[in-house]
Order: C-alpha cells, then sequence, then structure tokens
C-alpha cells in the first residue's frame, strides 16, 4: 500500500461505485483489485445489537480520507466525504442499513452521504481560530523580540537623541553572531544565544542607566567607578521624597535589570531559531549588510550626518579600560605638588590676621548668571547684592572655574578645589581621601588657621574631615536645629551661617579661622524654599516651620519643566542673598568671604551641552587683599563677565597659595 494511502473498511452492503465517478478530493481513484479475497464475514456487538459484516479493504487516498473519518471509531466508506461543508451528490445511493452505521456527530445528517456537515463544520471553527490566534501571537513575540534587540544594540544613550536617524546604523556584533549562528549545530547556537543575550541585557541595562546619568550628571556612567553613584542617589530620594519612596524606587530598578536580562536573553533565543530556519534568507541578508558594513566603515559613508553607517559597541569596553588605567595617571599627577613642603611661616603671610571663609553654593553654575531665563532674575540680586556690600565698605572681584562635575556629586568639586588635583570621579577622591596631599585647610592649619567645617549635609560618619585638614567639624546633628526640613536641605542657608557666626567667628579672642561651609538650600528638588527672615529671630529654626508646607512639593513642581527652572532660580537668589544679609550684620575688616558654586544644576535647568563653569568671587573690606589678585583680571562685582578668564577649578588651590603667600 502506497504511503499516501490508508487502508478503510467499508460496510459490505454499500453500493459500489461507479468507475467513472469522479473523485471528491480530486486525485485519480485508485484501480479496483479483481483478485481481492473476500474478507470473513464478522460481526460484533453493541448496545443496539449485531453490527453489519465488513466487506474488504479498500486503499483509500489520504486526503480524501482525512475528510471524512467518523470519530467515535466508527467506519465510513470513501464515498462519504465530506468537502467544504457539502458531500459529492454523484456518488451512488447508499442502503439504509449501511447508512445507519453512520455516525452522526452533531447536527443533521446529509441524505446522500449520513455524514453530520453542519456539526462537523461547528467543530472545527474553533480550532482554527485557536490557530490563527497562536499563528499571530508567535509572529507578535518575535516581532517584540526583534525590536528589544534592535534596542539595545543602537538605541542612543542619551534621550535627546532619540530620532529615527539613530536607528540608521548597522551593528557590527550582531552581524557576527548571525553569521556564527549560520555555521553552528543546535547546541552551538544555544551556547553563543545565551551568553550574547545576556551581554545584550547588560548593555540595554547600561543604556537606561545611562540615560539617568546624562538627564542628571550630563554624562555617561562609568561601570568602574561611578557605583557609589547609585548610593548617593538613593540618599537623595530618600531625603526628598521619605524612606518609602526611596523602597519603591530601588525595587522598580531591581525588577528592571532583572527582566530586561531574561526577555533579552529570551529573545535571542528566539530570534536564532528563526534564523536557523530561514537559513538561505538569513544567509543572504548577513552577506548583504557585512559588505555594506565595511566599505561604510572604510570610506566613512552616513546616511544621516554624525551618525555612521556602521557601529561597534565595545566602546563601553575600551571606557573601562580607560578607568582602569586612570588610576596610574592620578597617582603621577598627585606626586606633584609645589606647595607640599613649604613651611607654615612662609605660607598665607598676606591673609594673617584674617578671618576667611570659603563656602560652596550648592548648584550655582555659569546658567544662573547666563541664561536668559535665569539671568534677569539672579543678575539682578547680585548687582543689587554689591551696591549693598558697597554701601558697607566691601570690595569684591569674580571669575570663572570650570568645575569636575555636573548635576550633582559636590564633594567631587570640594576636593578639586581644595586639594588642587582634578577629581572628576570617585576613584580619584577614594584615592585622595588615603593620601597625604596638602589641602588648602591644611595650608591654613600649617600657618596657624583654626580649621573648621560647619556641615549642614553631613549625616553619617565622615572620615574625610580627617585628611582634609579640619580641626573641628560641625555635622548636622549637632547643629541644633529643630526647624522643619527644605527637601534635600537638612536646615536653610541662614541657619547654617548663624551656628558658624555663634560657635566660631563670634567667640571672643578666637584665633584667625579658616571655615569651610556648604551653603545647600539651592539643592535638587528645589522645593519648598525658606525665606530670608532677621537674624535675631532664628532661635532654633522652629520659625521655618510655616514655610516648608506652604510651598509647593517636589512633586508639583517637577511636573512642568518651566516651575523647575524658576525655582531653582529662586533657590539661588535666597543663598546669594543670605551671604549677603551675613555679610551686611556680620562682616568686618577682617572677613575675607569667598563663596563659589559647585557645580552646574542638571541638564533639566541648564539645557544640553552647557559648559561646566561656576562663578567664584572674592569679597574683602581690606584693599590690600584685592590687590594681591590684580593680575587674575577679574570682574569687579559679584557677577563674572562673559569674557572674564576660565580656570580649571583644580588651578586655584595653587593659584591662591602664590598670591598670598610670601
Amino acid at each position: 500500500m502506497s504511503v499516501f494511502t490508508r487502508r478503510r473498511r467499508t460496510p459490505i452492503d454499500a453500493s459500489p461505485e461507479p468507475a467513472d465517478a469522479p473523485s471528491t478530493d480530486g486525485q485519480p481513484r485508485p484501480e479496483p483489485d479483481d483478485h481481492a479475497t473476500p474478507a470473513p464475514d464478522h460481526t460484533s456487538e453493541t448496545a443496539g445489537g449485531p453490527t453489519a459484516a465488513t466487506a474488504p479493504d479498500v486503499d483509500v487516498p489520504e486526503a480524501a480520507a482525512s475528510d471524512g473519518m467518523a470519530t467515535d471509531g466508527a467506519t465510513d466508506t470513501p464515498d462519504a466525504i465530506v468537502r467544504d461543508g457539502a458531500t459529492d451528490t454523484s456518488k451512488a445511493a447508499v442502503p439504509e442499513d449501511a447508512a445507519s452505521d453512520r455516525i452522526a456527530t452533531g447536527g443533521a445528517t446529509d441524505a446522500s452521504d449520513g455524514i453530520a456537515t453542519d456539526g462537523a463544520t461547528d467543530a472545527a471553527a474553533p480550532a482554527r481560530k485557536r490557530g490563527w490566534l497562536r499563528s499571530v501571537a508567535a509572529w507578535l513575540t518575535s516581532v517584540l523580540a526583534l525590536l528589544l534587540v534592535v534596542f539595545a544594540l543602537l538605541a542612543p544613550n542619551q534621550l535627546t537623541l532619540f530620532t529615527p536617524g539613530a536607528f540608521l546604523r548597522l551593528p557590527l556584533e550582531a552581524l557576527l553572531v548571525v553569521a556564527l549562528v549560520l555555521l553552528l549545530p543546535t547546541w552551538g547556537r544555544r551556547v553563543v544565544a545565551v551568553p550574547f543575550g545576556v551581554a545584550l541585557g547588560l548593555l540595554a541595562i547600561v543604556k537606561v542607566v545611562d540615560m539617568g546619568f546624562f538627564a542628571v550628571l550630563a554624562r555617561p556612567f562609568n561601570p568602574v567607578f561611578d557605583w557609589i553613584s547609585f548610593e548617593a542617589g538613593t540618599d537623595f530620594v530618600e531625603e526628598s521624597y521619605g524612606r518609602t519612596g526611596a523602597v519603591v524606587a530601588v525595587v522598580a530598578a531591581a525588577l528592571l535589570a532583572v527582566g530586561l536580562l531574561v526577555l533579552m536573553t529570551l529573545s535571542v533565543l528566539r530570534l536564532t531559531r528563526l534564523v536557523a530556519q530561514n537559513r538561505r534568507a538569513a544567509t543572504h541578508v548577513v552577506a548583504a549588510l557585512g559588505a555594506t558594513c565595511v566599505v561604510g566603515t572604510v570610506l566613512g559613508v552616513q546616511i544621516i550626518p554624525d551618525v555612521p553607517v556602521s557601529t561597534l559597541t565595545y566602546d563601553r569596553a575600551l571606557q573601562v579600560r580607560a578607568a582602569l588605567r586612570d588610576q596610574e595617571v592620578f597617582a603621577a599627577e598627585a606626586r606633584v605638588d609645589a606647595f607640599g613642603d613649604i613651611p607654615g611661616d612662609q605660607l598665607l603671610t598676606a591673609l594673617r590676621g584674617k578671618d576667611v571663609v570659603l563656602a560652596f553654593v550648592e548648584s550655582y553654575g555659569r546658567s544662573a548668571i547666563e541664561d536668559p531665563a535665569l539671568a534677569p532674575a539672579v543678575g539682578g540680586t547680585l548687582d543689587a547684592g554689591y551696591t549693598r556690600l558697597r554701601t558697607a565698605g566691601y570690595a569684591a572681584r569674580s571669575g570663572w572655574l570650570t568645575s569636575p562635575t555636573y548635576g550633582g556629586g559636590s564633594w567631587l568639586a570640594h576636593g578639586t578645589l581644595l586639594s588642587g588635583l582634578w577629581i572628576n570621579n570617585q576613584q580619584r577622591y577614594t584615592h585622595l581621601m588615603a593620601s597625604d596631599r596638602m589641602t588648602l585647610n591644611r595650608a591654613f592649619q600649617r600657618a596657624d588657621w583654626r580649621t573648621v567645617g560647619v556641615m549642614p549635609g553631613i549625616t553619617q560618619t565622615w572620615p574625610e574631615g580627617t585628611f582634609f585638614g579640619y580641626d573641628k567639624v560641625h555635622v548636622s546633628k549637632e547643629l541644633g536645629y529643630r526647624g522643619p526640613q527644605f527637601s534635600w536641605a537638612q536646615m536653610p542657608d541662614q541657619y547654617t551661617l548663624s551656628v558658624f557666626e555663634q560657635r566660631e567667628h563670634a567667640t571672643p579672642d578666637h584665633p584667625p579661622v579658616m571655615a569651610t561651609i556648604p551653603l545647600v538650600s539651592s539643592h535638587a528638588p528645589w522645593s519648598p524654599i525658606p525665606e530670608l527672615i532677621g537674624w535675631d529671630q532664628l532661635g532654633d529654626g522652629s520659625i521655618f516651620g510655616p514655610m516648608a508646607v506652604a510651598e509647593n512639593s517636589p512633586d508639583d513642581v517637577w511636573r512642568d519643566t518651566d516651575k523647575v527652572r524658576a525655582q531653582y532660580g529662586r533657590a539661588v537668589e535666597y543663598s546669594l542673598n543670605t551671604i549677603v544679609s551675613y555679610l551686611e550684620r556680620y562682616g568686618d575688616d577682617k572677613m575675607v568671604f569667598v563663596f563659589l558654586g559647585d557645580h552646574q544644576p542638571s541638564p533639566l535647568v541648564t539645557g544640553e551641552n552647557a559648559s561646566h563653569d561656576v562663578p567664584i568671587t572674592i569679597v574683602a573690606k581690606d584693599p590690600a587683599v584685592l590687590d594681591r589678585i590684580s593680575g587674575w583680571n577679574w570682574q569687579e562685582g559679584l557677577k563674572p563677565g562673559p569674557d572674564t578668564p576660565v580656570w580649571r577649578m583644580s588651578d586655584f588651590r595653587d593659584r591662591f597659595l602664590t598670591a598670598f603667600g610670601s
């Protein structure tokens, strides 16, 4: 019997079909076997009595047999074939006793064939629907898998760069993996697909993290030394939105990371199966795209300006390699210190007897002075403040410094300015803390100043204080503040300066003091913002209570970019007005007050591609102090001009020690 037919049993009393009767499936019928041996007569017992004896087996084409097969174990003849719900009317009549053997599967039977056509159609419809749904689901799953892989390979790592042109590139790594899949057996494909999927998942995670880093810090995430930033970010969320908000943020981030790894691996496995199933087409596509990559790389072809036709994702590996080498580079830089061995009696001789305050104004950047949306208000505050200070007998000079950080990481800026080394990452900061580098604080300490730090943002143990060279550090919990917290800021700047005044500057017969004071009221999220009040009203800070609830919450502000920018400007104005008011109230002939920004605010405020520059100002009543820096060509007043010289922040220590030393 042919492999394309199967044997079927028919009732013996079924009338033979004429030889010229047409086939119901369009295929030629098998020739009758004139020598067939009659089968013995068999009977079987059923619930309704004996059944009819069976006739000889007949070979029936497979296609036809599959259409007319009875379901409950009943047999059928080749004549009783359902085709699209209707039987062939050309078939010979079926005797009644033979028709009684036909099993009705549901509904009324066909008079000529004895097949329940309506029931068969109804039973097949759900199966066809389920098959169609499975096909659509499989197709959609494959498309989603492809889109996820394309995102990992081609998506930019900055939200502002998401344009159609950004995806008009060819990932060479993917082409190499596909080519390898085409050459390997099934087990080999899995060996390649799983690690590649995990690698793509990690790449996708890094890109998502990059987007956050660019949005806040205007730079990509560095996998070698940026892990500390996650702790800092968690602390920021907790301080701004509470512990519950921080826990939710951490859990959501962990779920996203795990989900990306799992889904990316499953997607790569699915796509490799599709490649193997369509080997010929995949081979042609890989060959064509591979040739395009080679030509594009050699000739520098660009479909979209500044977007090469082909690209590699190994740039992240190069970044890691450079980061690992940075330790050696930094060690070589740190070995050079022109002031490390200078005796104390030769340091800072032009400032003898002066009280020197070095205040870092949080997020006070160049954009606050030059951005058209911020400059009128902030610039007006600086101009009005200088007028008030001139009335009080002060003079001032201002310049620009380029900060090593942007949008955050204030401690990197502090370390840079005080050490005279470029501290632009956590690895450098960690090595700096383990060194014996002479900081600006240590220089004052060596020259017999009392060195103090008033640190409203330090809420934990701070061993760095010993490295910087402080005789005393006033941390947040020691400042006696009993008022409300203003988002991230533990207390208003006015209260911080009042503590310095009471505990250090106003102490009778105190030795010359050098104080480092971070002013944090202008720290994001810039809501709520305190108001300047009378210095005699401060007390323990409880008076600020109503201010903390009268302002809009950070959630309300951060729904609107314009509100965020406006609140940032207000926060900076508050800090600057506080400095001016302090100098008016407590400044004297011995006071030298230096204030500067630590870094620019986030790109949400500054926009993309803003500079890293921050303003710096020196205020004093003694003309001799400013005469010592006349060669710096800084701008008179509290506001540097657009053409005022710009230095790296790491240059300030040496220039300052040179200007005021013997």
